[in-house]
């Protein structure tokens, strides 16, 4: 593989693990609201 092609796929692989983690925080951070509103609601 040449070091071109290895740089290329290692962007491409930073990019992707970037991408999930922004899409995970949301999610958790969502979850996170909810869970504190619905025991609000409890009360």
């Amino acid at each position: 593989m040449s070091s071109k092609r290895a740089m290329r796929q290692a962007q491409k692989q930073a990019y992707a693990k970037h991408r999930t983690n922004i899409t995970n925080n949301k999610f958790e951070f969502k979850k996170k609201i909810l869970s504190k509103q619905n025991s609000k609601k409890r009360k």
